[in-house]
């Protein structure tokens, strides 16, 4: 693996120290406060330490770039060009019921373009990034390795994931349609409740495909770049070439994205 670049070093750098305050937290879960936001939407305190460390660190290193944060907002810099894309605590479901799946996802926009993303699971300490045009690549305690999607090119064979609307939320008949062409001709269908790492999991092989609908940007936008740079496509489920502005991807390898695309359209 080469070495990684200034910008790189910077994201891994604050994603880590983000990381080791929510695995505390984690270990304490029970006595976080937590407050409601919405319809089973949760947010813990972990979350909004996570996210000023990580605002803090990377405006600490690029204090001209601006911010798009799931608890912060938009934050306009004086590099209008960059901006810091940043979801704290993707999985916080999870990270409330001690379920060790959840992840902090940190992405660069530059003029509109996703060019470099990091993907971290504290728990696990499996570290995902990306720089466009560069490759994808994971750290973990046993393993470093460039990422590739898997090769498989018959659905019969596919594990998908996908994300299941919860209360309030989404379209559920729509979704149940969607899941019951896609649950007839796979091989199995995995929710595993945290967008970030689903996408991560499409670029490691670990799972064939993805699709899931009525997300945010900062759920994606590191996961999207990821695939692409692992030799993935990312598109609408509508079948339009732009999932970061609809923000309803399907991601899948170059074999899988045609008949993924068909089972959701015939939804």
């Amino acid at each position: 693996m080469a070495a990684l670049s200034p910008l790189l070093n910077v994201m891994i750098s604050a994603s880590r120290k983000a990381a080791r305050g929510l695995a505390r937290d984690f270990g304490e879960v029970e006595n976080l406060q937590v407050s409601v936001k919405g319809p089973s939407d949760f947010v813990s305190t972990a979350d909004k330490k996570a996210e000023r460390t990580l605002q803090q660190e990377l405006a600490k290193a690029r204090p001209r770039f601006g911010f798009l944060m799931e608890e912060g907002g938009e934050i306009e810099g004086e590099d209008s060009s960059n901006r810091w894309i940043i979801d704290p605590l993707d999985g916080t479901t999870n990270f409330l019921h001690g379920i060790p799946h959840f992840a902090i996802s940190i992405a660069l926009e530059r003029d509109g373009q996703i060019v470099a993303g990091v993907i971290h699971n504290p728990i696990t300490d499996e570290l995902y990034f990306a720089e466009r045009g560069q490759g994808a690549f994971l750290i973990a305690p046993y393993t470093e390795h460039r990422l590739r999607v898997s090769a498989r090119a018959q659905l019969d064979l596919a594990v998908v994931e996908t994300g299941i609307p919860h209360r309030g939320r989404g379209d559920h008949e729509r979704f149940l349609g969607q899941l019951g062409r896609v649950m007839g001709n796979v091989a199995g269908v995995r929710r595993m409740g945290a967008a970030s790492l689903d996408l991560a999991y499409v670029a490691a092989g670990r799972a064939d495909a993805y699709w899931e609908e009525n997300l945010s940007p900062w759920d994606i936008a590191a996961g999207v770049l990821l695939v692409q740079e692992a030799g993935g496509v990312v598109m609408a489920t509508d079948g339009s070439a732009d999932a970061m502005a609809k923000c309803n991807p399907l991601a899948t390898n170059r074999k899988l994205q045609g008949p993924m695309l068909r089972l959701l359209r015939g939804a």
